[in-house]
């Protein structure tokens, strides 16, 4: 064997096992299934990691997403059993703050001027009707004249002859809610013992009120969800009459 020959036949030999799928150093490469399982591994991983970050951070909607992402996509992946663990406290802690965000936001809290005194109101919309339709709910506090609830709304009124008294069901207990319509002529009915419905209101979820409208007597439910209520930014006056 001459010289030449002796030094490419190692050379050969080592092209040899590349073609056949082997490393310089003997091993085997990875298959294309393989090295696509190796890829969905650390996609995984890095996924997981930014889940672990999320949830340091307190980003709830951000973690239920990617969490339900690794689930979807990783399902059997030791990634995918880490965040069985902690996803559904996650979840129900994310949907009970956004219900109780979503409930505060209902409610609009306004002080101002009015008729030569001062007014500081809550109010809330109809749930139900809704559009234009909707009929306010507004708890108000007034330098002259005190306290008062009333509901107000689009239209000519409602009907309510003298005294009224309103099928209420609080929470879905029935309640009988007494009440005038001013004689003003507003389209407005004004609550009587409104210091005991704000009592009721505050310790309430939904409440559903039966009136009757004057345009063509027209019978409406109206329904307010006023879980969200928060006392303490209906802000208070100076002194106040009494009701």
């Amino acid at each position: 064997m001459n010289l030449s020959y002796r030094f490419f036949l190692p050379v050969l030999a080592c092209t040899g096992l590349l073609l056949a799928g082997c490393s310089p150093s003997g091993t085997p490469a990875p298959s294309a299934a393989q090295q696509q399982a190796q890829a969905k591994a650390a996609a995984a991983a890095r996924n997981l990691d930014t889940y672990r970050q999320l949830l340091r951070i307190g980003n709830d909607q951000m973690a239920v997403t990617m969490g339900h992402d690794i689930l979807s996509r990783f399902p059997d992946s030791a990634a995918a059993g880490e965040v069985q663990k902690t996803l559904p406290a996650i979840e129900k802690r994310y949907r009970e703050n956004s219900e109780k965000q979503r409930l505060a936001a209902l409610w609009l809290y306004q002080v101002s001027p009015m008729a030569g005194g001062t007014q500081s109101t809550a109010t809330i919309y109809s749930s139900q009707p809704s559009g234009n339709d909707r009929v306010r709910l507004v708890l108000r506090r007034h330098t002259s004249w005190g306290l008062n609830v009333f509901l107000y709304g689009s239209g000519h009124g409602f009907v309510c002859r003298g005294n009224c008294t309103l099928m209420t069901h609080v929470d879905g207990k029935l309640r009988h809610i007494e009440a005038f319509a001013p004689p003003s002529g507003e389209p407005a009915l004004m609550i009587r013992h409104g210091k005991a419905f704000i009592a009721m209101l505050t310790k309430a979820r939904k409440i559903t009120m039966d009136v009757t409208l004057r345009d063509h007597d027209k019978k409406e439910q109206l329904v307010y969800e006023v879980g969200g209520f928060v006392p303490a930014k209906w802000k208070e006056l100076g002194k106040q009459h009494k009701k």
